[in-house]
């Protein structure tokens, strides 16, 4: 008698035994869309706004920027250095336009520059920049604000344009007038260039000749 009753007992707990296993096909599914997903949002954070690699003498830098609105990472990842690579991370306000590499100061050793602008109409520029030091490290380059200098800041409302030419950074952003508008400056337009120093502290931008033309 006792045999025939445990029947229905083990039979009910089979039952609920089924009713309570995870279904394997629905967890299958869940774990593919999660990784979906995970891989969407790697994806979209490698998604560069800019993306340049520049080469000197062996020595690599990866120029990348990510984010969105007017603040974002700027990451430089070196390659070649004596004491091993190094990867910078900073904010900028604004974004990067173009970058470019030299021996500015004629050590044998390379500069980067990375040139920005300011988010808005006026596109103020500025320069970003990082010097070898006897192929072991970097370190970065001060670049002074134009306001630093009379001469050369006197009608500046913005929109530079930066080049590399030969050993020297040139600057030329269009003059305004007092009665001139943002977008239509009638002053002509401004060359500034600039030499690298070693500075106290560290290597620096100086301006060395300014003119204008109309």
């Amino acid at each position: 008698m006792k045999t025939f009753r445990l029947i229905p007992i083990l039979l009910v707990s089979v039952i609920i035994s089924c009713n309570t296993e995870p279904n394997k096909t629905e967890t299958k599914q869940n774990d593919v869309e999660k990784i979906q997903i995970e891989e969407e949002s790697y994806n979209k954070e490698q998604q560069y706004i800019f993306n340049k690699t520049l080469s000197f003498q062996n020595i690599s830098f990866e120029i990348k920027t990510t984010g969105e609105g007017s603040i974002q990472k700027l990451t430089i990842d070196t390659k070649g250095l004596e004491l091993g690579d190094d990867t910078i991370n900073i904010e900028i306000d604004g974004e990067v336009v173009n970058a470019e590499v030299e021996d500015l100061n004629s050590d044998g050793f390379p500069e980067v520059l990375i040139y920005t602008v300011s988010a808005g109409s006026g596109s103020y520029g500025n320069v970003i920049g990082y010097s070898v030091n006897d192929g072991k490290s970097i370190s970065q380059i001060y670049f002074p604000d134009l306001s630093e200098d009379k001469k050369a800041s006197a009608g500046y409302m913005g929109h530079d344009k930066f080049a590399i030419v030969e050993t020297s950074l040139v600057r030329k952003f269009p003059i305004y007038n007092e009665v001139d508008t943002n977008s239509n400056a009638t002053g002509g337009t401004r060359q500034v260039q600039y030499k690298l120093k070693d500075g106290e502290a560290s290597r620096l931008f100086v301006i060395y000749n300014t003119f204008d033309l109309q």
